[in-house]
Parts: C-alpha cells; structure tokens; sequence
C-alpha cells in the first residue's frame, strides 16, 4: 500500500502549531508572574501600602570642617488614585493655600504619562512636593478628611555659605532618560544637577528603606505588615569634604563681582583644588523648594551674565603670555636653547616681513629675563628656531611640540571630578595642512602660537595646572574638589603623579624666571614680603573686544603650597587686574589677612568693575 505522504507531513504541521501555541503561553504566563509587575502590584495594592523611606542625603563640607550643605525636612503630598475616595476639594485647597485652577493642575500632571512616566492607579504617586512646614502641619491634622492620600517625609538641600554654586550643584527632579539608565530612581525622585551633587551622586544618595503597612478592605491603614519584620531601613548617603577652602572661595568671589572670569587655586602638593571661582555666579539657594523650575529658567535666559556657564572649567581662551613659561620649558628640553642663548629684541620679532611687537626692555635676552619682562620676541625665535630645524620636517616639529603640551595638561581634558570641563585646544599639524590647503607652512607662518595667540586655547584651570606643575618642579595631580568620601577611598586617579618628559632642571630655570617676574618684571605688584612669589603675567589679545587680563603663579617659591590662575575677561593688562587679585588670593590663603599695604588694592579691585550688567537697569 502506498504511503500518504500529505497526512505525514499534516501531521508534523499540526503537531508544530501546538507547539507554537505551547511556547506562546509559558512565555506569556513568565511574562505576567515574572517579568510585569503589574499585575503583582494591583494585588499587592489590595492588601498592603510599600512606603519608600528616602535615606538622608550625604552632608558636604569644606577642607577646614565647615559645613557647607546639610539638609531640611521637605514634604510631599503623595496618593494611591484608586484608594482614593469622594473628599471635600474646596477643604484641601483651603488647607494647602492653593487655588482649584491649580489643583487641577496638578492632578493633570500626575496622571500625564509623558511629565510622569511611572504613573500608575496602583501605586503611591506624587501630587505636590515640598510642603512648608506650616502646610504639612495643617494637612496632617486633616489627613483623615482625605482617603487615599499620605505624606511622604524627604529631604531638600540647604546652604551655610552663598558661595561655590558651581562646584556645589543642585538637586532635581529626575527625568525619563534618568528612569531609564539607573534602576534606582521612581518617578518623583531627585538626583543631583551640576558640581559635585551630579559627579559624586552614587555616593551622596544613599539607599532608600520601605515600610509595608497593611490596608483593610476599605483601603485604610492598619498597622505594619508582620511587625515591620520585612522592612528596610534606609541608609544615609557618604559625607563628601572638599579641598575647597569656603573662606577663600567666598574671598575670590568678592573680588570677582562686576567682572567677568576666573580664579582656580591648587594646592601643588595634591592637586586638590583650593578655589574655583566662576564670575557671574549665582545664590545656590535659588536652586530649592517650590521656586526651582522658574529660577533656573531665569539663570538659563539670562545669556548676558551666562551664571551657569562655570568659566574656571568651560571658558576657553587665548592664555597669552601665561603660556610662556610651557614654551620655555620645551625649548630648553629639545636643547633649541641653553640658559645662555640670546635672541634679538628690537621693538618686537621681525623676520622676513613679519612683525610681532614687543616692549621695551633690554636686547639680546636669554630664557630667564625674557620670562622676567615677557619678551615675545625670544619666545618668536625659539619656536621659530624648533619647528624649522635643520634635517626635520614642520610636521614632525610641531607633533613633538604639541606632544610636550598635551603632557602638560593641555589640549585635552585633565579629568576635573565635576561634569562638563572644556578641553581647549593645541593645533596639530594636520590642522595647519587643511588650514593652508595643502600649501607649505613653516614656523613663521604660525608664529603667533609661541606667545599663546593665534588658534591656542586653554582653560583656565589648565593654567593653574600648568603654574602647580611647575611649583613641583615637574609634575602634578589631576586638579580634583573633592578631598575624602566618608568610608571610601579617592578614585586612583587623583593619587597618582603625572609628569611630562621634561628635567627637573628645567623647570629650576623657569621658576626663577618667574620668581625675577616678581621681584623687578611684569609682577612686581605680586611681591609679597616674606612669601616669596613666582608669577608671569598674561595679556590676552581678544578680537572681539578689549584684551584679557591674565595671571599665573605660585608660593612659596620653595615648598609651594598654593598655586594660581586669575583670568579677568576684557579687563587690559595681566598687571592691571590678573596680577593684584591673585596676589590678594596667596596672601589671604598664606597668611590668613590682607596686610595694610594691600589694603588700598584689595579695596580697588572688589570695587572695580569690568563689566555692566544691562538687566541692573531694568
């Protein structure tokens, strides 16, 4: 008898599509029991009430001990929408001081799954944050007039000092894109924004706890659930303490009002960041409570004084003369020169047509009087003399030299433990080749580079790493804010030396460059009796305005325990403001007071003013 090959084949067709269906099933039901928690959670809701306890956010403090943020009660008024009953509006309006336009507002926004993503009638949702203390103590007298409603205990941040608003940050709500990278965060959350409260978040959160209580038929509490046995308490976030010293922080932001810029202040020893000071600042207490979400509009749409814009570590400009000292160091390194090499100074470079001016002072001049009077002209010949030398190419030169800045620290992030550090830029050879189409460049061609001009960008806080670097006679500790973490450890990279392949001779010579800077050159206002202060100046040529003033230094010359970068936008010469306000920031850190014979220039610069704000007049 012939087999039906058709039936055989119905069959395994058959027996597939049960399979199918089996499969379908099994991943149908994991889905439900294991995976979505939906339906656990309308049963669970039934019968009992999770109420998150949010753990105490970490206290920070400065490196001296003082506290800077600690934290206050905040209130918020939570509701479980299918618990909730018929209840008087008008009652609840009337007991919170709100009207019923925004109540209604409010209940909107909860049940929006765009603004409020994890909404659900089952579980605990967030109707109005941070009570006053008066609103909480009315409303909980009244709880019971409101079914389905409770009150959920948090913390909001609160300030000693309105100062370091930048390194500080702030606390938000969190957002979907935070929902969604982090398992840890509910909707209604908050999570640090800017500074430190961003970049040390996992350590200053904590662990949250949970309470379960039981709920009768009716929805209303009736204790805990097996005594508590199966709560979790929670656990408060780690102290953080800054290297920031407040006091300083506070002093260089009173020099810095109606300016525009920057101060960093590094102890060279650590790294550790003494002050970083960003001007126009902003009261970091704006940032709390109920005023939030309209106050940080304001500081966004406020793009003449840009307040969250933090210069010290974002603000990239030309460094000017300040970025002498590093060429000097290269020059000396790659023998182009010696300490007893001369180079012409007559008014200024000039080569084959070109001209960059000069001051007057003596000529020919070697490497330490050329850092004593900021000779551009010597500066001009040793990068000249570098990137055109005989049997290389400009190329290969100018890797090398580029090479030599990126060890320094520029060019590329340093690796600052806050968010958003500007990296600056060092042109490479490639960007001279696109730049020239191909034609041929030499040194001349790209001169302005050597006296920290042309395309050369830096932060300011690469400045202060540069004059930190030098302090240390060659090397130095990624600049970092933050000095110890409660029970923790600093990450690696902030105990580790970096230094550039340069001798430890060389930057001998470049100190005492910079210390004859001081005692009888472009800084002479910087020398402090007893101190012995290192400095070099900077005027910053800026096309779109008056020049920057700029200066770069450290003290004491021997064991140096502070070094500095004050960058003053549109402000004339390094001299002019650069050079008085990092010399009132050393003496205040190093001797704790401003002696009588700084007074009158303590007095001109927190009174001076290198910028108007237009919205004063409004």
């Amino acid at each position: 008898m012939r087999k039906d090959y058709s039936l055989e084949k119905r069959k395994y067709i058959i027996g597939g599509f049960i399979t199918l269906i089996v499969i379908i099933y099994i991943i149908r039901l994991f889905n439900l029991q294991v995976i979505d928690n939906n339906l656990k959670e309308i049963a669970d809701s039934n019968a009992f009430l999770r109420r998150t306890i949010y753990p105490a956010r970490g206290l920070i403090y400065d490196r001296n001990g003082e506290l800077i943020v600690f934290n206050q009660p905040a209130y918020d008024v939570m509701i479980i929408p299918r618990d909730v009953a018929e209840f008087d509006t008008l009652e609840f309006c009337k007991t919170l001081n709100i009207s019923i336009d925004q109540f209604h507002k409010y209940w909107s926004e909860m049940k929006d799954k765009r603004k409020n993503p994890g909404y659900s009638s089952y579980t605990p949702q967030k109707l109005i944050s941070h009570l006053s203390q008066e609103d909480y103590g009315r409303l909980q007298e009244k709880l019971y007039l409101f079914p389905g409603f409770f009150i959920q205990k948090r913390t909001i941040r609160q300030y000693n000092y309105l100062a370091a608003a930048n390194v500080l940050g702030n606390i938000r709500e969190v957002s979907t894109k935070d929902i969604e990278n982090d398992g840890y965060y509910r909707s209604g959350d908050y999570t640090g924004d800017l500074g430190v409260e961003k970049s040390y978040e996992k350590h200053l959160r904590g662990e949250k706890g949970v309470e379960i209580l039981m709920k009768d038929s009716r929805g209303r509490i009736k204790g805990r659930f097996d005594e508590g046995r199966h709560d979790k308490s929670p656990i408060s976030g780690r102290n953080l303490t800054l290297s920031i010293d407040i006091k300083l922080q506070e002093y260089g932001e009173k020099l810095m009002q109606g300016k525009k810029g920057a101060i960093v202040a590094i102890e060279p020893s650590t790294g550790e960041i003494l002050a970083l000071v960003s001007s126009p600042s902003y009261d970091p207490s704006l940032l709390i409570g109920k005023e939030r979400g309209k106050n940080y509009r304001a500081l966004v749409n406020d793009t003449e004084r840009r307040p969250l814009f933090d210069r010290a570590l974002q603000a990239t400009y030309p460094p000017g003369s300040t970025f002498k000292p590093s060429q000097a160091l290269i020059f000396l390194q790659e023998k182009i020169v010696t300490t007893g090499t001369a180079y012409p100074c007559y008014g200024g470079y000039i080569n084959r047509g070109l001209k960059v001016g000069c001051h007057g002072h003596a000529s020919p001049i070697t490497v330490k009087p050329a850092l004593e009077t900021s000779c551009n002209a010597y500066f001009c010949w040793g990068f000249k003399n570098m990137i055109d030398k005989r049997g290389t190419t400009p190329n290969s030169q100018l890797t090398k030299w580029k090479d030599y800045l990126v060890e320094m620290g520029y060019g590329y992030r340093l690796g600052v433990d806050l968010p958003s550090e500007s990296r600056g830029f060092i042109p490479n050879a490639e960007f001279y080749s696109k730049s020239y189409r191909g034609a041929n460049w030499s040194g001349n061609t790209i001169i302005s580079v050597s006296i920290g001009q042309g395309e050369i960008l830096a932060t300011p806080i690469q400045i202060a790493n540069l004059s930190a670097t030098i302090a240390n006679r060659g090397y130095f500790y990624t600049p970092h804010v933050v000095k110890a973490i409660q029970d923790t450890i600093l990450p690696k990279e902030f105990l580790t030396k970096r230094a550039p392949h340069i001798d430890k001779k060389y930057y001998d010579i470049v100190a005492e460059g910079m210390r004859m800077a001081v005692t009888g050159g472009t800084c002479r206002a910087a020398n402090i009796p007893g101190l012995e202060v290192c400095g070099k100046t900077g005027t910053a040529q800026n096309p779109h305005g008056k020049d920057h003033s700029a200066f770069m230094g450290f003290a004491p010359m021997s064991n140096p325990r502070i070094a500095i970068c004050v960058y003053v936008e549109n402000a004339g010469f390094g001299a002019t403001f650069g050079v008085p306000i990092g010399t009132l920031m050393m003496e205040m850190y190093l001797k704790g007071e401003i002696s009588a014979e700084h007074k009158a220039m303590e007095d001109r610069m927190i009174n001076s003013k290198t910028f108007v704000y237009h919205g004063d007049k409004k």
